[in-house]
């Protein structure tokens, strides 16, 4: 499976991975007011057409703020509206704070691993 760089912005770097059907983003570093804006660029960029399932690896991901969780919404409502499958998983235990406490795990697909999320895509 052939990774590539999908974006390298101030702070942040996402690569892109095919495995098991899905588009697999890992994000490295921080999502703030500084990049958010970036990172939803390079998001969008990936959503095609022939999408059919996006899980963003956060293993990763050293911080997230308000700007980077309003990113993953709008991206989430889009993969919503092109009945697509979409998640986010590997958050370390901060991420996952500000995800538990921010109320966006009860509203975004979160997996402890990788593999879980792809199993529960289904693909």
């Amino acid at each position: 499976m052939a990774t590539w760089t999908i974006a390298e912005i101030n702070n942040l770097t996402i690569e892109g991975e095919h495995i098991d059907g899905a588009l697999v983003a890992k994000a490295a570093g921080r999502i703030d007011g500084g990049n958010a804006r970036e990172f939803q660029s390079a998001l969008e960029t990936l959503l095609t057409d022939d999408i059919t399932a996006l899980l963003l690896n956060f293993e990763g991901l050293a911080y997230i703020s308000s700007a980077g969780l309003r990113v993953i919404l709008l991206v989430f409502r889009q993969m919503e509206r092109m009945n697509a499958k979409f998640g986010v998983c590997s958050l370390s235990p901060s991420i996952g704070e500000v995800f538990q406490i921010s109320g966006f795990d009860k509203i975004i697909p979160t997996h402890a691993a990788q593999t879980d999320a792809l199993s529960s895509f289904g693909s």
